[in-house]
């Protein structure tokens, strides 16, 4: 049996400033020359981190009772509907909700004007009630006038994701981008062996509770992503070929920055937002140090076809060929490009890395894994 270390003698030795904390690209490139062995004795925490667009997102907000109160009914923020079923003054504003006036402007915007700091239009209606006279409110707010102002997305932080082409004769207008007729070029989202899920792909490490890099603040994961998924295909290096684990995340938006955290319109499809998220992977025995690294000429993805609606494979390509700029298919050069940024995800990675060296950041053991069998359905139809 091998040598294995357990949290808590990592943490003690984080406390003591004495932990071995590097990237999870550091440790791929140390895998060359170094076993899994090797690397159990002498690394002790890898940072992993992505920054893209993560479309399930959004924030609770509670903005605190009105003079005379109201009950919160039809409710918009800089003119976004926000979801208000939930309490007299408690909100839900999704990511990808859309202005009433401008397409090009929804939720993820709001989100992100609010942890800047900035202030922005509170409309609210309501029918009144004995104990909630007032009908209507109009006002602004900060993130400094409301209770409570923190993200929960549902789903983040895609284990792998699909490389998307278009066939067809015509542009086509995605949530992975532009697609450019007749395989004019591919598009693809995670930040490969940098990446969170990818690096702990049997989620070890990685369940409810464990403290997180969130927005450039700390967070925690809260549950499993929606559409979390383990009966995907994995490749001989034990990673799945496409979209498969998902996290649900939570943290306090107040605290964050807009830096990590930014809004984007993504071209006839809609608003997006573009999330940081950063997760330490303690290094416990030989099967994790294998896992922490993995390197991109190991992670592969399925290419598929987004001109069509059954979105069929047309085969499997690397990271390091989605890297190099440009990929072969069906005898074709098809220039590749990423709509994460990998260069922000380097900067979360090196962030945290510095988090846990200097002791600001606590490693949290999962108080519950994630299940291990999970599938998605599709909606019924009639």
């Amino acid at each position: 049996m091998g040598l294995t270390k357990s949290y808590e003698e990592i943490q003690e030795k984080i406390d003591r400033r004495e932990a071995v904390v590097l990237t999870a690209e550091e440790v791929s490139r140390m895998s060359r020359e170094l076993s899994p062995a090797e690397i159990v004795r002498k690394v002790d925490v890898v940072t992993t981190a992505t920054f893209g667009p993560m479309c399930s997102s959004g924030a609770f907000i509670n903005f605190g009772h009105y003079d005379p109160p109201i009950r919160m009914e039809e409710v918009s923020l800089n003119d976004v509907p926000v979801y208000a079923g939930l309490a007299a003054v408690d909100a839900y504003i999704g990511a990808t909700s859309e202005s009433k006036y401008n397409e090009t402007y929804g939720g993820a915007h709001v989100i992100e004007e609010l942890i800047s700091g900035k202030a922005v239009h509170l409309s609210a209606r309501a029918k009144g009630t004995d104990c909630y006279p007032t009908k209507e409110v109009d006002t602004t707010i900060t993130k400094d006038d409301v209770n409570e102002f923190y993200l929960f997305n549902p789903r983040n932080a895609y284990q792998n994701y699909a490389v998307a082409v278009n066939t067809l004769g015509h542009t086509i207008y995605t949530y992975m981008g532009t697609l450019l007729p007749r395989l004019g070029n591919a598009t693809y989202s995670t930040s490969g062996e940098l990446s969170p899920l990818l690096n702990d792909p049997s989620f070890r490490t990685i369940g409810i509770g464990t403290r997180i890099f969130f927005g450039g603040t700390q967070g925690f994961v809260s549950w499993h992503g929606t559409q979390f998924n383990t009966s995907k295909e994995k490749n001989e290096a034990g990673v799945p070929v496409s979209n498969a684990g998902t996290i649900a995340v939570i943290g306090d938006a107040k605290m964050m920055q807009s830096r990590y955290i930014k809004a984007a319109y993504m071209e006839r499809y809609g608003v997006t937002i573009f999330v940081g998220i950063g997760i330490p992977i303690p290094v416990l025995d030989e099967d994790l140090a294998r896992s922490v690294s993995v390197r991109n000429d190991q992670i592969e993805a399925t290419v598929q076809d987004y001109g069509i609606p059954e979105k069929p494979s047309l085969g499997r390509v690397n990271y390091s060929m989605l890297r190099s700029g440009s990929i072969e298919l069906q005898g074709k050069q098809v220039r590749t490009a990423p709509i994460s940024s990998l260069l922000r995800a380097r900067e979360i990675a090196e962030t945290l890395k510095q988090w846990i060296t200097a002791g600001e950041f606590q490693l949290t053991r999962p108080v519950e894994q994630f299940p291990a069998h999970s599938t998605t359905k599709p909606l019924k139809r009639r």
